[in-house]
């Protein structure tokens, strides 16, 4: 018998839950990049950005949305739930396959797009990588839209974790893009085996459940926010094609690491974002609109709390975050790095719970994608023939905002937002004002000591540890100078935070309650004798 449906936990247990999972993930894989930039050739890991920028926008277009279909379908009719699952399933194998055979058939297209032989010779191994990511990928997905954020969470960590472990084995083993790729092969599979495992025992028997008709009232749903998201990933991911096309394979290196995405950023809106899909789509059949307003503010503020401090913290420290990270041969990705940046406070705006709720905004949405698609395109173009790779960023940033702006207008039209409801983007305000004002005491220490700390790193890691390779020396000094701004910058923000009331007291005793759990894990255990009567430590 199919599972019944469960009572969901809050938005707020849910989405803790889900960001613990990717903030473990986060932790596992974090070491990746660091590696690859100190065992790998510049040429290299250009190469390896590129094979991995491929399989990350395929594995979003290809779906169509039709994946995320399940936060609509699962939520709405029990009877018909095993049928969602497997018509889904069906299509993320159609479309997967179809984009291995064609690499299979012209593995050139790669070769040609990148100007780079390296990546035809890999296109064949690239396109089963996509098969399987796409089709594996589905477990999380399923798992949250099913209610069961637990278990979304030990997936996440166990995914980060295999994934973390054969990535790291490929680098320090192997040393070569194949090996990554073949590490990728690996982990999908296994992916792909707990993704089945755990269909049959929430969906027993999913595969003897196709409805053909069903299949064609989820297609009609999910493709127009499917193209809407096609045209977004091509959006935010096209720029990346056209450096690659018109730069080397080194210079690539230098644009992507410029764009690198802070993980915790994407953990947090993924985490929230997944838990709002089906509670406003819910909503949304109850016209609570003022309800999916307060919560999607909630959301918001929730957002900012975290978007706005590592904004102004990395404005700070950005010459030292990536030279940190990436050693000083990307030194020039500093003003990419910055001018990327810029997005992080507009990424508060929470639009796609909402939009995929209303099935007009998604149509919106679309035809605004078709023109500033056509818009970037062009811009594109004319950037590659005369702007550096600075000036690439700029044209992606400039381009994202005033996309956002114009949806922006049509989601608060929709939820027939007053003038007055102006007063619910206060705690944002004062957000915004106390990382301001965390920033502004970092600045000036960060001013005045940055190389003062840096030159004592440089001697505690020459001197004391012994090293002499200059990415490892800047590594210590560089971890020593945003450690100690980090420390600056965190009690300032915290206590302002508190003091102007943004840290409310269920959050404090949520966050005491989780500080509690943890320490009692550290925490030696005591024992009393009967004999002797003496304490011994477990």
């Amino acid at each position: 018998m199919e599972e019944t449906l469960k009572t969901p936990l809050s938005l707020k247990s849910q989405s803790a839950w889900l960001l613990f999972a990717k903030v473990i993930g986060f932790v596992f894989s974090f070491l990746l990049p660091l590696l690859v930039v100190r065992f790998l050739t510049q040429d290299n890991v250009g190469v390896y950005r590129q094979v991995f920028q491929v399989v990350a926008t395929m594995v979003a277009i290809l779906p169509l949305g039709v994946s995320m279909s399940a936060y609509y379908f699962l939520s709405r009719d029990a009877t018909r739930r095993a049928s969602a699952v497997f018509n889904i399933l069906i299509f993320n194998f159609a479309v997967g396959g179809a984009a291995c055979l064609l690499l299979f058939v012209y593995p050139q297209i790669l070769g040609n797009i990148f100007q780079n032989e390296e990546m035809t010779r890999l296109a064949p191994k690239i396109g089963i990588v996509i098969w399987l990511w796409i089709f594996s990928s589905f477990l999380e997905t399923v798992a949250i839209a099913n209610q069961e954020a637990r278990t979304a969470t030990a997936f996440i960590i166990l995914a980060q974790f295999t994934k973390a472990l054969l990535m790291v084995g490929a680098v320090v083993l192997f040393g070569s893009v194949e090996a990554f790729v073949y590490a990728a092969i690996i982990q999908a599979a296994l992916q792909t085996l707990v993704l089945l495992v755990y269909l049959n025992s929430r969906f027993p028997r999913f595969w003897t459940s196709f409805d053909l008709e069903f299949f064609r009232e989820q297609l009609v749903y999910a493709l127009p926010f499917g193209f809407a998201g096609l045209l977004w990933t091509m959006q935010t991911d096209i720029h990346n094609y056209f450096v690659g096309y018109r730069f080397s394979a080194a210079e690539f290196a230098v644009y992507a690491f410029g764009c690198f995405q802070i993980p915790l950023i994407a953990m947090l809106s993924e985490s929230v974002t997944s838990v709002l899909i089906p509670r406003m789509s819910k909503l949304q059949t109850e016209n609570d609109k003022p309800e999916m307003i307060r919560l999607t503010v909630r959301a918001m503020q929730k957002l900012a709390f975290f978007y706005f401090p590592i904004y102004v913290f990395l404005m700070i420290t950005a010459q030292t975050f990536v030279i940190t990270l990436f050693t000083r041969n990307y030194a020039a990705s500093i003003p990419i790095f910055m001018i990327n940046l810029t997005l992080l406070p507009f990424l508060i705006w929470v639009l796609d719970p909402i939009v995929r709720s209303y099935k007009e905004l998604g149509r919106f949405l679309l035809i605004l994608r078709v023109f500033i698609f056509i818009a970037l395109i062009a811009a594109l173009y004319f950037g590659i023939q005369n702007f550096t790779l600075s000036g690439m960023i700029a044209i992606v940033v400039v381009t994202t905002i005033i996309e956002k702006f114009i949806s922006s207008i049509a989601v608060l039209r929709k939820l027939e937002v007053k003038r007055a409801d102006i007063y619910l983007l206060k705690d944002i305000g004062k957000t915004a004002v106390c990382a301001l004002l965390a920033g502004i005491f970092t600045f000036l220490f960060y001013w005045q000591l940055n190389a003062k700390l840096a030159a004592f790193g440089t001697d505690l890691a020459q001197d004391v540890f012994g090293f002499s390779k200059t990415s490892v020396i800047d590594l210590v000094s560089g971890v020593l100078v945003l450690g100690a701004c980090f420390l600056i910058f965190t009690p300032i923000y915290l206590l302002s935070a508190n003091f102007f009331g943004i840290i409310d007291d269920d959050e404090k005793k949520f966050a005491g309650e989780k500080w509690t759990k943890l320490t009692k894990i550290f925490k030696p255990k005591i024992k009393l004798t009967q004999d002797s009567g003496l304490k011994t430590l477990d």
